[in-house]
């Protein structure tokens, strides 16, 4: 292996890290046999198959990241019942669509992040990702139930800003037109006002 080889692999530690404890989900088992196994599985996959490097210029923000997995979850629960409604809705016909959604940030790692994300999400699956546009088509299965095709693009565009309070630095986040504090709520109502 070559010294430019080495320190690629170096480099690249999270990746076995990440391979490894997928190998050890896959077999159920957390035992210490499993994880090196998965290590070792992890450095020959990252040694021997060349894999471009994604730059990551971001930061970890906790409450951000916490938000982004909560989120998730509701978003999962919610839309599995929204999809078991459809799929058990006598005479129904499900009227579907693929969007187009321009996302607001052109980063590889924040491109597949928001498109995973949403292709976990039942009712959605991204069928193409351009990464030079940075634009993503999904296919909806009931744009209707979605609240329409705004509303399908929105939620994509909600998930990617979610993505980027998580994970972006403050640099990216103004590229992308997001303040750097997330507004409390959109849309929010001022009361006390009388017509």
């Amino acid at each position: 292996m070559s010294p430019s080889r080495r320190r690629s692999l170096i480099r690249q530690w999270p990746t076995v890290v990440w391979l490894a404890f997928v190998w050890v989900l896959l077999w159920g088992r957390p035992t210490v046999a499993n994880a090196l196994v998965g290590l070792v599985l992890g450095a020959l996959v990252t040694a021997t198959l060349r894999m471009t490097p994604i730059a990551f210029h971001g930061k970890v923000r906790p409450l951000g990241l916490l938000h982004l997995i909560a989120r998730f979850a509701i978003d999962l629960v919610r839309a599995s019942f929204e999809v078991s409604v459809v799929a058990l809705r006598p005479r129904h016909v499900p009227h579907g669509a693929v969007i187009g959604v321009q996302l607001r940030s052109h980063s590889d790692l924040y491109l597949t992040l928001t498109s995973e994300l949403c292709s976990l999400v039942p009712g959605s699956l991204v069928v193409e990702a351009h990464r030079l546009t940075g634009k993503l088509y999904l296919h909806v299965l009931d744009v209707e139930q979605s609240g329409g095709v705004e509303a399908a693009r929105q939620t994509v565009l909600d998930q990617e800003e979610r993505v980027l309070r998580a994970l972006a630095s403050d640099d990216e986040l103004r590229q992308a037109g997001l303040p750097l504090r997330p507004s409390r709520r959109r849309g929010r109502r001022v009361e006390g006002v009388s017509a």
